[in-house]
């Protein structure tokens, strides 16, 4: 059975490997982004990113920027149909920078076995 915690691996592993397609399958057709929540420079008006074709837009415009990413999971904690996964993202840049990134990321799963909602906590954004 799917929990939660398996779509935020997956969701994070399709990442890393630059699956845009297999990113989006995981979502559901209305799901949400917020990364981050609250206001951004991707995201000016804090509402997130609602649907799937918002989702991909958000995927592309991160995209251009990072050359490649990692992740290390330091915890999780399942709740229901949700997870918290505290997780730290290697990112380097087209440019070659490199940078860690802290982020507490909160999943939450549709009775469709995908992702409803991701909303991933970090400052700086």
């Amino acid at each position: 059975m799917t929990t939660a915690r398996d779509l935020g691996i997956a969701s994070l592993s399709a990442i890393k490997a630059g699956d845009r397609q297999g990113w989006l399958d995981l979502f559901e057709d209305d799901a949400f982004v917020q990364d981050p929540v609250g206001p951004s420079r991707m995201d000016p008006s804090g509402n997130g990113h609602h649907g799937k074709a918002a989702i991909a837009k958000f995927y592309d415009l991160f995209k251009l920027s990072m050359k490649s990413l990692d992740f290390d999971i330091h915890k999780s904690a399942l709740g229901g149909e949700e997870v918290a996964a505290y997780v730290t993202l290697h990112i380097t840049t087209q440019d070659d920078q490199k940078f860690d990134v802290d982020v507490l990321n909160i999943y939450r799963m549709s009775k469709n076995g995908k992702i409803a909602s991701l909303r991933s906590f970090w400052e700086g954004g």
